[in-house]
């Protein structure tokens, strides 16, 4: 076995731990706000500019694709797992820590949201920002989002620093 392929087989193996970690808090989050937060549905202010919400996100990001085919939910599952594929292909020919943390981060929480959209129809999303203090009104209050969400951001922040900021010989990965 080379050494590519143990480097390589070690960074899938800490990514799939990673993105299986993911599933399971947010998955665990999701149902302990339907089941017992939002039983009845509800807005829950927690401070001034965070609240509890209940939503269904039929679409992507910021509702995009959002409609009421019935085959909607398994197109964007479908087009959902082919890019976690291809992202564990990805890491397996060019092994790297960050690249095998922003893998784990975007496609556990893929995952997550892949797994709402068979359960639910939609995403279940239920942290809500009002983000009145900023200069522009964009979006007001923020669309609402869950950890799943937030771990997909994380990943690829940090996949983007690392393409277009932090250069490094291959074999230093």
């Amino acid at each position: 076995m080379s050494r590519v392929s143990t480097n390589g087989s070690a960074m899938l193996l800490r990514a799939l731990f990673l993105a299986t970690l993911i599933v399971g808090l947010d998955q665990a989050s999701k149902w302990f706000i339907l089941i017992e937060v939002m039983n009845p549905p509800r807005v829950i202010e927690v401070t001034g500019f965070f609240d509890l919400v209940l939503a269904y996100n039929t679409g992507v990001s910021f509702g995009l694709f959002g409609s009421d085919s019935p085959w909607r939910p398994f197109i964007l599952a479908g087009a959902a797992v082919a890019i976690v594929i291809g992202m564990f292909v990805w890491l397996h020919r060019e092994p790297s820590r960050r690249l095998a943390l922003s893998v784990g981060l975007i496609c556990g929480g893929a995952i997550g949201n892949v797994i709402d959209r068979i359960l639910h129809i939609g995403v279940v999303d239920f942290l809500s920002f009002t983000l009145s203090w900023l200069p522009w009104q964009i979006f007001n209050p923020w669309p609402a989002f869950n950890l799943a969400d937030s771990t997909i951001f994380i990943g690829v922040v940090i996949l983007l620093c690392d393409g277009l900021f932090l250069t490094q010989s291959k074999g230093n990965k």
